[in-house]
């Protein structure tokens, strides 16, 4: 392992075996024998070499770097996955619940709308001598007239709002 990872920190830096010789005061076919499986350098030319490439020495004695890293990106894409699936899951909840609000505002406004319908202008019938029920009736009055001309509009958005969520989740 030691030689693999050398050979791997080496590259990475992007030094030669002659600028690494130079760098750790030994000569070329020193670090020639090392990649090769040769020998090793001893404890303080670990840590001398440790501090040059910035990487532990257990990571330099360790399990092939090339190796680790590929196995890291597998970790990283494999947690990605899961948060893309999370985030699509989530997605699709918030459709679900923004089709279930436009149903229930549609359904809830086309009853309204029948409720005042058959009820047939209740309010013209009261007795507007007493104050409360003069300003009781003029309220609902305008409440009612405004209501059965923007109603069609709310039912109708409903519908647009329903067919463009499910179609978002085809």
């Amino acid at each position: 392992m030691l030689k693999d990872n050398l050979k791997t920190l080496r590259k990475q830096k992007g030094l030669s075996q002659e600028e690494l010789s130079i760098k750790l005061h030994v000569v070329r076919q020193t670090i020639s024998k090392w990649e090769q499986g040769l020998s090793v350098p001893d404890a303080e030319m670990l840590i001398n070499i440790s501090e040059l490439f910035e990487t532990p020495v257990s990571d330099i004695l360790g399990e092939n770097i090339e190796i680790k890293e590929k196995n890291d990106l597998k970790v990283i894409s494999e947690k990605l996955e899961v948060i893309n699936e999370q985030l699509s899951n989530y997605q699709k909840e918030k459709r679900k619940k923004r089709i279930k609000t436009f149903i229930i505002i549609g359904i809830g406004t086309l009853l309204l709308f029948i409720l005042f319908a058959i009820l047939d202008r209740p309010y013209e019938k009261w007795d507007y001598t007493i104050t409360e029920w003069a300003i009781l009736g003029t309220f609902y009055q305008a409440f009612e007239w405004i209501f059965m001309r923007v109603a069609p509009f709310i039912v109708v958005g409903s519908i647009i709002g329903i067919c463009i969520n499910i179609k978002k989740q085809n």
